[in-house]
């Protein structure tokens, strides 16, 4: 049948083919447009932009401006960039257009790629988002592609780390923004927490361009963005808890190392009912109760801390402080905290001062917030392994647009040795032959203690390792002995300025670049180096002149003889050090070499010991190697070897993928949530009288009261008057005489709920006479946007909670989804009682003095936040990293209060270092 089915797709072409085919006509008529824009003037070619918008007005649609503003981009990027778009990059730009992706190999011009779609798009005023995966990428292809849209008339914005209020919403307001996905996931998060329309920052959801898709909508969409804030302080009750564990014995409950996982036996759920009903912590009768569902989730973090969690191992105690030591590297990590209030059952296992937990103020996962866009489109070099998933969770379609020359890149087949150092003995062997031969290296590592096992290697053959911290260096080594002096350079992912500098030399003849996967991205490997950034390190400080202009000639003369050498040596060779368990990584590290028709070389190199071959038996492998004699230093080499891997490769991403679809399933019952709560803020926001919604929240307090103390067909001396005249009193502020009513001839309980009514509205209007009704509007619209605030910021706690214990409901033949989906609903629902019953209170009892009045004409503070995104392969924290690069923390010991330099990073409700007792926003704050 396989066969059958390669015959068919030879004759009739794949599925692929068709579809790229079918775009061939449109770029036959931008092609015939191409003189006819050569012929206009730079003015005549900006006005076009106005033309098309007029348009768009008149009811034209966006399709129907393909081609004229595809071939007038085409026509700006020659005159602005000196760039012209290739035929398959108009295709690629007509997919993206379609809300597909585009899957382009590196080098292809994926950037340029961009400016047609993200130009038409922009037309209809809309504004479009360009996302990209790091900080530097954003700014340096807002400033390279922003020339082209400037050139046409359109605006162009760039959010990163550190921006204002003031200028992210500068930014948003241009035709076209380009910014990270942290920095857009975390806008609309804080968007959602502003308490009026004019301080939010984005504007709409319309058209999205996600640069390396896979990295963004795959990768990282594992773990959410979260902002959180610092809780209330709960020692009193982590220590309760604590002290239940000591009293557990070992029936109690039961461990998994293995997996960390510490859970209690049925025998320890009634021994802990009892011990919590007695410190009076347990609600109703079951520890399962979905009411004690965050006190069951801090008896098991306690349990954890107490059996799972080894002092001087796991964690020591310095100073009064429980710090963590990386299992990886065995050393102290000062500022970083374990989370969901395990940290806090550690510090109160150790005696130690209970610092307050951070509780989630607002969290989103990738997948939801870019579901969001109207029309959504991507592009990378590798997406075709994972376009089930894209179809399945984005609905987007990946379509291989083909390369503008053939590729001319040799893949060799795997080698496989047996042990680990035999592995790596043979990639030092095969970098020395390349680098004998000029031939450029790029070596691909799965992590940061592969690459410095190499590089370690490497020394001990004689390189030496060039300083990555100055380009200039960079450059200067490479170039001794016509690359053949023995030198490497690693790539150090975190700094990405510097990235880009050294992947600019990657290209030179022998270059030898150690890189961990994530290195390199969104930076083209140009053999004999790249002229741009050449010469940028070296021609940064000299003016615009004669003497610029002739270095410059010599620079770009020096880089083609370079790149002569670099094509007469094979090309860039690739050298992966193991197989990654995704295929669109290894994918992503061949990729780099054999870019627009440049010969080129890969070959990936494994031993029996890599994690992937673990996992997947090479113990039986290893000893039938050894009986047919597969003697050191000998490697097998097999096409069956790479067929057998790819089918591991496959399984490992099905059964990622599958844990990203179960994720995504319960984070989609918090989503439909959050949307009907965004929604509901921005209703608030927008009323300017809100009377009649509260009102009917008042009267649905009192039915609530009424229903809950006077059951349905009961007779009057069934009625609980007593506790209902209490509520009343406490809840709605009145002081009325419901037990009387009780006692009245053929009362019935809807003449009692009018009677509430009544005296509610009229103690209501007596507040609107008494403060005048536009005090009243501001209070009922500022208590209504902070109650329904701080009651969604719990519910969020207990729906963290819940999940974490969610998944013991499955030992029941329960099925924990829908379990989550019930009680999130329950819990939800008792949200939006809650939210009715405070705030009528809140708005019977309040009372203003006058002067006070003024005040509620300003949106009240938002809490102190910190953004949180943790990258799914290091477990890092990348917003504290970020944050981490502004300015540290600094305990308050170091900060001298005359010497604003100690202070580092100083909270915004913080007390001012100063020492004038005033927060530091108030204070030295409100000057930054």
């Amino acid at each position: 049948m396989a066969g059958l089915g390669a015959l068919a797709r030879k004759i009739f072409g794949s599925s692929n083919d068709r579809k790229v085919k079918s775009y061939r006509a449109q770029v036959d008529r931008i092609n015939a447009l191409e003189a006819e824009m050569q012929s206009l003037s730079d003015d005549q070619l900006r006005a076009r932009t106005g033309e098309f918008k007029e348009q768009l007005e008149n009811g034209a649609n966006l399709n129907d401006l393909v081609v004229p503003a595809f071939a007038t981009v085409r026509e700006a990027a020659k005159r602005a960039l000196g760039q012209r778009h290739y035929d398959v990059q108009l295709i690629g730009g007509m997919v993206l257009n379609e809300g597909r992706i585009s899957e382009m190999r590196t080098g292809e011009g994926k950037t340029l790629v961009a400016t047609a779609p993200v130009y038409l798009n922009a037309l209809a005023g809309r504004g479009v988002h360009v996302v990209t995966v790091n900080d530097y990428l954003a700014q340096r292809d807002s400033d390279w592609m922003g020339q082209v849209y400037r050139f046409l008339g359109l605006s162009v914005g760039c959010i990163t780390h550190g921006l204002s209020d003031e200028q992210r919403r500068a930014a948003y307001e241009a035709d076209v923004t380009y910014g990270t996905n942290n920095e857009f996931g975390f806008d609309y998060l804080r968007d959602n927490m502003k308490h009026d329309r004019q301080s939010m920052v984005q504007r709409d959801h319309a058209y999205a361009i996600v640069d390396e898709v896979d990295s963004i909508l795959i990768d990282e969409a594992r773990t959410p963005l979260i902002i959180s804030g610092p809780l209330e302080d709960r020692s009193d009750f982590y220590n309760t808890v604590d002290a239940f564990i000591p009293m557990l014995t070992e029936e109690d409950f039961e461990l998994d190392e293995k997996q960390r996982a510490a859970t209690f036996t049925e025998a320890g759920n009634e021994k802990l009912e009892t011990l919590l009903a007695e410190a009076d912590l347990l609600k109703g009768d079951s520890l399962y109760d979905v009411e004690n569902v965050s006190v069951v989730h801090h008896l098991q973090q306690a349990l954890k801390a107490h059996k799972l969690f080894q002092r001087d191992k796991d964690y020591i105690v310095r100073n009064g402080e429980v710090v963590i030591i990386d299992e990886f590297t065995g050393r102290m990590m000062p500022g970083r905290r374990f989370s969901e209030g395990l940290h806090q059952a550690l510090e109160a296992r150790e005696k130690v001062r209970i610092q307050p937990e951070n509780q989630t103020l607002a969290s989103i996962t990738f997948q939801n917030y870019f579901r969001m866009y109207d029309k959504l489109a991507g592009m990378t070099g590798t997406a075709s392994t994972e376009a089930d998933e894209f179809m399945d969770i984005y609905g987007l379609e990946v379509l291989e647009i083909p390369t503008n020359v053939a590729v001319k890149r040799i893949d060799d087949d795997d080698e496989v040795y047996r042990t680990f150092e035999e592995k790596f003995a043979a990639i030092v062997k095969l970098i020395d032959d390349c680098k004998e031969r000029g031939q450029p290296i790029l070596v691909g590592t799965t992590s940061i203690e592969k690459s410095e096992y190499l590089a370690e290697l490497l020394k001990k053959h004689g390189y030496k390792q060039i300083d990555v911290s100055d380009p200039k260096a960079i450059a200067d080594a490479q170039k001794q002995e016509g690359g053949k002096s023995k030198v490497f350079s690693v790539l150090n992912a975190r700094y990405h300025e510097q990235e880009a500098s050294i992947i600019a030399q990657a290209g030179l003849p022998g270059a030898v670049t150690i890189a961990t996967n994530m290195a390199g991205r969104g930076t083209d490997i140009q053999l004999g180096g790249n002229a741009d950034m050449q010469i940028s390190i070296e021609l940064g400080d000299v003016p615009e002149g004669e003497e610029r202009t002739r270095r410059e000639a010599e620079i770009k003369a020096e880089i083609e003889e370079k790149k002569k050498q670099a094509l007469a040596a094979g090309g860039l060779y690739v050298i992966g050090t193991e197989r990654h368990e995704s295929r669109r990584i290894d994918n992503q590290l061949r990729g780099r070499s054999g870019r627009q028709g440049d010969p080129g070389h890969s070959k990936f190199f494994l031993s029996l010991q890599d994690d992937l071959m673990r996992i997947f038996g090479s113990e039986r492998m290893d000893s039938m190697l050894q009986k047919l004699g597969l003697e050191e230093g000998e490697a097998i080499i097999h096409p069956w070897i790479n067929k057998a891997l790819e089918k591991a490769q496959q399984k490992v991403e099905a059964r990622n993928f599958d844990i990203r679809k179960n994720l995504l399933k319960f984070d989609n019952v918090m989503n439909d949530q959050r949307k009907v709560v965004f929604e509901q803020r921005i209703d608030l926001m927008d009323g300017d009288n809100l009377q009649e919604t509260v009102s009917d929240m008042r009267h649905d307090v009192i039915e609530s009261l009424v229903g809950r103390h006077i059951p349905e067909r009961a007779y009057p001396e069934q009625w609980d008057t007593e506790g209902l005249q209490e509520e009343v009193r406490t809840i709605l502020n009145l002081d009325l005489p419901v037990t009387d009513w009780a006692a009245e001839e053929g009362i019935a309980e809807e003449e009692v709920k009018d009677r509430l009514r009544r005296a509610a509205d009229e103690a209501m209007a007596q507040k609107v006479a008494r403060y005048g009704p536009d005090i009243v509007r501001q209070l009922e619209k500022m208590l209504l946007l902070q109650t329904l605030d701080n009651l969604w910021r719990e519910h969020l706690s207990n729906l963290d909670h819940l999940r974490s214990v969610v998944g013991f409901r499955g030992y029941a033949q329960r099925d924990p989804l829908q379990e989550y989906k019930t009680e999130a609903f329950t819990l939800f629902e008792s949200m939006l009682s809650q939210l009715r019953e405070t705030t009528t209170s809140q708005l019977l009892k309040v009372e203003l003095v006058q002067e006070q009045a003024p005040a509620f004409q300003q949106a009240p503070e938002l809490p102190e936040m910190h953004a949180h995104h943790i990258d799914a392969t290091t477990g890092l924290d990348e917003m504290a990293q970020a944050d981490a690069q502004l300015a540290p923390n600094r305990p308050s010991a170091e900060r001298n209060p005359e010497d604003p330099s100690t202070w580092g990073k100083v909270g915004r409700n913080e007390a001012c270092p100063c020492g004038s007792g005033k927060k530091f926003k108030h204070c030295h704050g409100a000057l930054v």
